[in-house]
């Protein structure tokens, strides 16, 4: 293939050989990188009047292709996280053109250049135990979504699963034998294996039993025993939310998320003692260092470490060597 050649085979091949087949990529990744060469190629049949069958590789060159991200960011209002994450996917398809077809080089290497932006670092949110106890309550669980949103909430702060686990949890991945724990498939093809609370368990029995016995059954299913979807979550954590802020107001400042609900997950834990390399573990972070935030966030264990300062006073002195440690230095 030429720089003139339409890009659409090249498209093709990257997405079924290099994502699927060579790489065995999360069906979240495909979706990403779907999504990011969808908005590509509107983006240039609005400016070029281009078809997308038409578009040939010649045509995604770095200069368009800054042209693009400066539309995610001012037409779109894209945040800059929203536009690395774009820029991460093409990086990717050029990556595999590279390898591919060496002749095109020298279109590759200056998109390949191209720089990620900085963002802010920002701290983590999550909510507080009232908080959190008053977002499990909410549901009415007198009714059958009731039940499942409580069931819902409360596995997701005890596992602090992502959303695309819990939405994919079926019941035979859940054990409420002996020790009750679940099984979760995670980013990345990992999966880790869960310890249910007893107060957990206790919800699930008698959900899963309400259920009944059907073959590949979701765990957490909508009206139509289908698996919900990341915004139906949202949707719902946000009606429980909304119902929450009578007793507790404070959440009316928040916004929470399935993801707000992981943090608070890791934070608890934090708060408990728990070690970060074992919270990295729980939340099936690939290293301790993401996990890091949580401790960067943590006010009460900087609190803690205040307290445990000895305080100067006005009597402190200053420290004078004596001439022995003076000696010993100088011998160095």
């Amino acid at each position: 293939m030429i720089v003139t050649d339409p890009v659409g085979p090249l498209v093709q091949a990257f997405f079924t050989e290099h994502l699927l087949q060579h790489k065995r990529v999360s069906p979240q990744t495909v979706s990403a990188y779907r999504d990011a060469f969808r908005l590509l190629l509107h983006f240039l049949h609005d400016t070029t009047g281009r078809e997308p069958a038409a578009v040939q590789l010649a045509d995604l060159d770095s200069a368009t292709i800054l042209a693009f991200l400066q539309h995610l960011e001012h037409a779109r209002r894209n945040t800059i996280r929203s536009r690395n994450a774009r820029l991460a996917a093409l990086r990717s398809f050029f990556r595999y053109v590279a390898f591919r077809e060496p002749a095109c080089l020298a279109l590759v290497t200056p998109v390949l250049a191209i720089p990620r932006k900085r963002t802010d670092h920002r701290l983590v949110g999550s909510l507080t135990r009232p908080e959190m106890d008053a977002v499990l309550a909410a549901p009415d669980r007198t009714t059958w979504t009731g039940r499942r949103d409580h069931a819902l909430f409360l596995t997701l702060y005890n596992t602090g699963a992502r959303v695309s686990e819990i939405t994919a949890l079926r019941r035979a991945d859940v054990t409420l034998i002996g020790a009750p724990a679940l099984e979760l498939h995670g980013k990345g093809r990992k999966e880790r294996v869960m310890p249910l609370w007893a107060r957990t368990a206790r919800v699930l029995r008698p959900w899963f039993a309400e259920l009944g016995d059907t073959p590949g059954a979701m765990a957490f299913p909508n009206a139509r025993g289908r698996p919900l979807t990341r915004h139906g979550v949202s949707h719902l954590l946000a009606q429980a939310v909304a119902r929450a802020r009578a007793s507790q107001p404070s959440l009316a400042t928040k916004r929470v998320s399935p993801h707000v609900i992981r943090h608070t997950t890791a934070m608890h834990l934090l708060h408990a003692g728990v070690d970060p390399t074992v919270i990295a573990l729980w939340l099936g972070h690939e290293s301790v260092e993401t996990t890091h935030i949580y401790v960067e966030a943590d006010l009460t264990l900087k609190e803690q470490a205040l307290a445990r300062l000895t305080p100067v006073g006005p009597s402190a002195g200053r420290f004078k060597a004596t001439d022995t440690l003076l000696g010993f230095l100088s011998g160095l």
